[in-house]
């Protein structure tokens, strides 16, 4: 069967996934018919049209039952495209090239929709593209355009999934029932943000981690951006995406066009774990851009040193990373300008001469004697008012001419929609690369976007993906971490240009269980970075156990980020012994499938990741005396034996596993072997 089928008459398409078919039908619009399980286009093209059961006036009647809704008319759900004229547009026709579907609709502008299916997984990307064709030479006025709208399938009651939270609290997981209204998730602050996150799940009330249909879609985007899910009176249900915020307004002149996001999405029969799964392999398969690495074990000195940042205190750091087996150290903020403080030095990324007379040079060749790779902390898209930058180029900030400039952190935004901004970051970051030999960048972003037009709001993350683009077609052995004050940076549009990501500035192990589940909805755990740090906690004062701090960030991408100098021999000996297992279970973790076998809701939350028959189970315990515990793993292989037991009777029977003493949180990591 081919990817994209059309039917006989040719008025239906049926787009094939691995697993399943999206559907629509072709005739004055574009309306879903399908979106489900595997079915034929010929199969599709017999489905009927929905109607909705009101005959009134006051419904629309494709209301969230198009899928890509123009304003005008009888319409009463949020329009992808709103451009001023009444006159609507119609479809034109439709082209197949290979993997990609796209269908044209003309009138007082042209607009081709975009649905590319994405080979050995389950997601179907869309986007668009609005031409002013030139019928006319004023400039068309765009006051809204949305990447895509998908619509659901009738179901009699709908359950929202997503995130919320905030700075060192992010990806608290919330499912609620969905109300007969329209939902707007949305940033407005320049960057994918803390708050929420761009995707959502969606089920008809009844499923679980791994049963029921699930509906999913995230938007490929680092600016500020909506999504609004909408259940109609009549029972229809949609989710609209799109860049930008409230009434972002795109002036379009004469051969001028404007290109939207892509809006990813996927259906999935097996609970939101097999959603969460297919998001994972898709990532591996198409967005990241070396997917097929393992990421390093690394040390990050900001929680050690703070800005308090020397060349002799950074080698002794190193020096006993190095004995514990880490791969790449990470000198984080303090290295430049007069950075000794967040007051000052944003903007001057030449090394700090107090601090490094010779240069960064020096340094990063001793951490490369030692055995490690050298990585630096970046913020290129800030400056602070104290700054050689700004005072040479006060012009160069992101706001609103006429607006008064609000500092937070006690920085400003650089306008990266301007080309010489973007130049000029480009040239700081390709200069520091060469003179210290770098193959690491953690890239940070420290404040939201304020005084700036949503419009250019948006034009700045498209300067910021041209500037990493440009420096990894330049550089192609760095890699690049992406990071905002922790996770506030997370979506599919920076993880496409980037290795992996700073998941959340809290680095408490107990309040990470919660951040880490709720960025694996979505996200791969091999993109999701997790330090050991020092206990008390430097945020949440909490005092955690070493090796509960350790089972936590094995979880993902290990990292450690506690000041090593202070750290006891028996300390560092355990860290030792810990890189070591977890570089040896790292293929599984990193590139394995998941199965969140319990939420941390509870007093015991586990996780499993499963890749060759081989497996790898977390089992935390956060409160309670018990030290047996039974837990039933997943996705094992039925017929393979593990220690002396076969796959089929331990995920039936499940498997006891054997906690440390303690009272407080304790932990433990099982690996599941087939017998040979």
């Amino acid at each position: 069967m081919p990817l994209i089928e059309p039917s006989p008459d040719g008025a239906t398409i049926a787009l094939h996934t691995e697993h399943t078919t999206y559907a629509l039908r072709l005739d004055h619009t574009v309306r879903p018919i399908h979106w489900g399980p595997r079915i034929s286009a010929e199969e599709a093209a017999a489905i009927p049209a929905w109607r909705s059961p009101f005959d009134d006036t006051f419904e629309g009647p494709l209301d969230s039952a198009e899928d890509f809704p123009i304003a005008g008319g009888a319409m009463f759900t949020p329009a992808a495209l709103s451009f001023g004229s009444e006159a609507g547009l119609t479809v034109a026709g439709h082209e197949i090239r290979g993997d990609e579907l796209v269908v044209r609709l003309t009138g007082a502008v042209e607009v081709e929709l975009h649905y590319r299916v994405r080979p050995s997984t389950d997601v179907i990307e869309r986007w668009s593209v609005v031409r002013h064709t030139g019928a006319t030479a004023d400039a068309i006025v765009l006051d809204a355009h949305a990447a895509a709208v998908w619509c659901l399938p009738v179901r009699d009651n709908y359950r929202l999934s997503h995130v919320t939270g905030g700075w060192a609290r992010e990806g608290a997981l919330h499912r609620v029932v969905l109300p007969v209204a329209e939902t707007t998730l949305i940033s407005r602050r320049g960057v994918t943000g803390h708050a929420t996150n761009p995707w959502v799940m969606l089920d008809d009330g009844t499923a679980t981690e791994e049963t029921g249909e699930v509906w999913s879609a995230a938007l490929a985007f680092s600016g500020s951006w909506r999504i609004t899910v909408s259940r109609t009176p009549a029972g229809r249900c949609s989710v609209l995406a799109a860049a930008g915020h409230d009434r972002t307004v795109t002036r379009l002149l004469p051969g001028e066009q404007a290109v939207s996001p892509v809006c990813a999405a996927l259906y999935a029969d097996g609970g939101f774990g097999a959603a969460s799964r297919a998001w994972h392999h898709y990532q591996r398969a198409h967005v990241l851009p070396h997917a097929g690495e393992l990421r390093p074990v690394l040390y990050n000195s900001w929680e050690a040193t703070s800005f308090d940042v020397t060349e002799a205190g950074q080698r002794a750091l190193a020096e006993r990373a190095a004995r514990l087996g880490v791969e790449l150290f990470v000198v984080d903020d303090g290295w430049f300008g007069a950075r000794t403080s967040d007051r000052a030095g944003l903007g001057d990324w030449f090394a700090n001469p107090d601090r490094f007379p010779d240069g960064l040079r020096p340094l990063a060749d001793h951490i490369r004697s030692l055995g490690m790779a050298f990585g630096l902390w970046v913020e290129p898209e800030m400056v602070n008012p104290d700054s050689e930058l700004f005072r040479a180029h006060p012009d160069w900030t992101l706001h609103e001419p006429g607006t008064r400039v609000t500092e937070l952190r006690h920085q400003l935004v650089l306008d990266f929609t301007r080309a010489d901004v973007r130049d000029w970051a480009f040239r700081q970051l390709d200069r520091i690369i060469r003179e210290t030999g770098l193959t690491f960048l953690k890239w940070d972003f420290n404040r939201a976007v304020t005084q700036a037009r949503p419009q250019a709001a948006i034009g700045h993350a498209h300067g910021v993906y041209a500037v990493i683009d440009q420096l990894r077609k330049t550089h192609p052995g760095v890699r690049v971490e992406a990071c905002a004050g922790g996770g506030g940076r997370v979506d599919l549009g920076i993880l496409a240009r980037t290795d992996q990501a700073w998941t959340s500035d809290n680095t408490d192990a107990v309040d990470r269980l919660g951040i880490q589940h709720g960025y694996t909805q979505v996200y791969s755990p091999g993109t999701m970075v997790a330090w050991v740090t020092d206990s008390p906690n430097p945020i949440t004062g909490r005092e955690v156990p070493l090796p509960f701090r350790f089972d936590v960030a094995m979880a993902g991408v290990l990292g450690l980020g506690g000041d090593l100098t202070r750290w006891t021999d028996e300390e560092l000996a355990y860290a030792a012994e810990m890189i070591a297992r977890y570089r040896a279970i790292r293929p599984i973790v990193q590139h394995g499938t998941l199965y969140r076998l319990l939420p941390p809701t509870g007093s015991l939350a586990a996780s499993q990741y499963v890749l060759g028959g081989r497996s790898v189970l977390f089992v935390w315990r956060l409160a309670g005396t018990d030290r047996r515990v039974l837990v039933r793993p997943r996705g094992l292989e039925p017929e393979t034996t593990y220690r002396g037991v076969s796959g089929a009777a331990l995920m039936t029977d499940g498997l006891t596993v054997e906690l440390p003493e303690g009272s407080g949180p304790v932990s433990a990591v099982v690996q599941l072997e087939p017998a040979r």
